[in-house]
């Protein structure tokens, strides 16, 4: 998917994106780092944590049972990725219930190595000796 692509998404979001988005950037949910609109592939995913490989979509009602995006689904799950999805009334109506299933979530999703709440980077050379 082309970066292009990506950018009008998110000059153009929806406004259930935009609350969310409101309340995920800015490592706003527990200091953790969210982007939006990221190409993954040739799909572009509303939201996604990399360092916990969590893409968190928000869908309208033209996304029930499409057979696209159980081919999407299927394709990001097969690259690793967990996909949470709310519909847009959800995100706008129970916004803070959505934020507890989706922390609820990053913090069940185990962390890459050096991401917040992961396992410590290794220490770079000379660091902690003492003379």
């Amino acid at each position: 998917m082309s970066r292009a692509f990506a950018k009008s998404l998110r000059a153009n979001m929806t406004d259930a994106e935009r609350r969310l988005w409101y309340r995920l950037r800015a490592h706003r949910l527990e200091g953790i780092k969210f982007k939006r609109q990221v190409p993954i592939g040739k799909y572009v995913a509303d939201f996604a944590c990399m360092e916990r490989k969590l893409l968190v979509e928000v869908d309208g009602s033209q996304h029930a049972e499409r057979a696209s995006d159980v081919e999407r689904t299927k394709w990001l799950e097969d690259q690793g990725f967990r996909i949470l999805r709310f519909w847009n009334n959800e995100v706008l109506n129970e916004t803070n219930a959505v934020l507890e299933i989706i922390l609820a979530t990053v913090i069940a999703v185990s962390p890459s190595p050096g991401a917040p709440g992961g396992a410590p980077p290794s220490p770079r050379r000379g660091e902690g000796k003492e003379e």
